[in-house]
């Protein structure tokens, strides 16, 4: 055992060797000076990430753990401990990268104005997707509105497989009355990426829809997020026809 441990330390080092250092790059190489010349939007996310990181050999790291990972994807999905195990990386590393990640995140999220305004299913989406969209399970998430259509809150009610066996409707809109809100929005999220409503995503959408009837609530949409894209049962007609 411990001769395998100095085996991949020794592993470690040399594929630490073969990295160049972005010193020792052309002028022109170099991800700081292409971000003063090109802007940041025009650089690579291996670029993004050297700069970010601030590793001496930050280039062919980020390239490193991108080609690992395969995208951002992997890595937000990543934990602390996987990442440090990657070759060159370390505690230190792994834990400035997850926080640049979730520093983005966050950014994403917060509204420019007090409270973000939904006129569309798209406003929804992009106030949602961040949050929701590389969760490895299903998260089933009510927004509240006021009569101006502003977002008042956002609550998880479910976390898991999101079918009618397990979904209690009264839950859903205890969160709307509880704060007096005339309106509701439910989503949820596929991890698989796809957001192709199913089934039983129609048959939750249609008691939704009568539950909202009876007790004087507007439910407004149910909306399925996948990576980067978004399904509107309300758009589609899929649940809201009774």
């Amino acid at each position: 055992m411990q001769q395998s441990l100095v085996d991949l330390q020794a592993y470690d080092t040399r594929r630490s060797k073969h990295r160049r250092l972005i010193k020792d790059l052309p002028a022109e190489e170099q991800p700081y000076t292409r971000m003063d010349e090109v802007g940041v939007k025009s650089l690579s996310t291996a670029e993004v990430m050297a700069i970010a990181l601030g590793n001496k050999d930050g280039l062919d790291l980020a390239t490193d753990i991108l080609t690992s990972k395969r995208n951002l994807l992997g890595i937000a999905r990543s934990t602390r401990q996987e990442l440090a195990q990657e070759p060159g990386v370390g505690e230190v590393t792994a834990r400035r990268l997850l926080a640049i990640l979730e520093l983005g995140r966050r950014f994403a999220t917060t509204p420019l104005e007090p409270r973000a305004k939904v006129t569309t299913p798209s406003d929804a989406a992009a106030y949602l997707m961040p949050d929701l969209m590389n969760l490895d399970q299903e998260h089933l998430v009510v927004l509240t509105l006021n009569t101006r259509n502003h977002i008042t809150s956002k609550q998880t009610v479910y976390i898991g497989s999101i079918n009618t066996s397990v979904i209690r409707l009264a839950e859903i809109f205890q969160v709307a009355i509880r704060q007096a809100a005339p309106a509701i929005i439910v989503a949820h999220n596929h991890p698989s990426g796809d957001p192709a409503p199913s089934p039983e995503d129609v048959n939750v959408t249609r008691q939704l829809v009568a539950a909202g009837k009876l007790l004087d609530i507007d439910f407004l949409d149910h909306i399925v997020i996948g990576h980067n894209c978004y399904v509107s049962l309300k758009e589609r007609g899929l649940g809201f026809d009774s």
